[in-house]
This record gives C-alpha cells, sequence and structure tokens, in this order.
C-alpha cells in the first residue's frame, strides 16, 4: 500500500518505465525472431509485476477521493486510519505533530496498520484528523456459537 505522497510519485514514475520496458524488450524478442508465445513467457512476469504497481496507484487514487470502502471488522481500522489521512491530504510529519510523537514513529504504525494501538491512541489519530467513526455491532443468531 502507498503511505505517502511521495511513494505515489516514485510509483508513478516507476509504473511508467515498466511499461516502456515490457515494450523494449517485446520489440528486441521479435525483430530477434522469438514467436508470440515465447515472447510472452518472457514478459508475463514483467507485465504481472507492472499491473501490481498499476492497482497500487489506483488505491491510492481511490483514497485520495475519498473512497475507502466499508470496514467489516476492526482489523482493517488500521489501514482505514492511513487511507483517512491521506484522503485528508495530512503528511506523516504533519500527523506526528499534532500526536506530539516523531515521523519515524507514524511511519512504523502505518506500516503496521497500526496493529496492536490502543483504542485510546486510535481515538486521538480520529481526533488529530478532525474525524470520527461509527461502529455498528451485529450480533447474529444467537445460537451461532
Amino acid at each position: 500500500m502507498i503511505k505517502t505522497e511521495k511513494e505515489y510519485l516514485e510509483t508513478k514514475e516507476r509504473l511508467e518505465k515498466e511499461f516502456e520496458s515490457i515494450e523494449q524488450h517485446r520489440s528486441k524478442m521479435k525483430k530477434a525472431g522469438m514467436s508470440k508465445k515465447q515472447i510472452s513467457l518472457a514478459v508475463d512476469p514483467l507485465h504481472s509485476f507492472a499491473l501490481q504497481l498499476q492497482e497500487e496507484v489506483e488505491e491510492y487514487e481511490k483514497l485520495q477521493r475519498g473512497d475507502f470502502g466499508i470496514i467489516e471488522n476492526l482489523a482493517g481500522l488500521g489501514r482505514s486510519l492511513v487511507a483517512l489521512r491521506i484522503y485528508k491530504g495530512v503528511k506523516q510529519k504533519e500527523l506526528a505533530e499534532k500526536l506530539g510523537v516523531t515521523e519515524a514513529q507514524i511511519s512504523r504504525d502505518e506500516r503496521n496498520e497500526y496493529r496492536g494501538a490502543s483504542l485510546e491512541r486510535l481515538q486521538r489519530i480520529f481526533d488529530a484528523l478532525g474525524a470520527t467513526s461509527k461502529t455498528k455491532i451485529e450480533a447474529g443468531f444467537k445460537d451461532a456459537m
């Protein structure tokens, strides 16, 4: 997951270079007389990697627009906090200053998607980002256990 604007810009640039490289490889192999199947076998792993990068870029762009999706359980909360920060346009350094911690701490927390953070800490992050969360508990059927 891309977590900073810098990572986003670097990934976009790398993605462009990856697609250019793939086309160059295809062209060279075609000139060398390789069959379509041989070219495909050689280029498919490169193309797969480029598609993964493209998905990460698209996900970051969705987050920038505020399209977070629904959190099905609390396990997705940390990822949603990262998404919220991105949407709000708050840099890791700015969030760190608001929370009175280092930028490195925010970076580590986000890399770990806030696993192990207390509810109080998560609430401080929501507050720092000027956001609230709503939780709906659905019990399901009584005899489901």
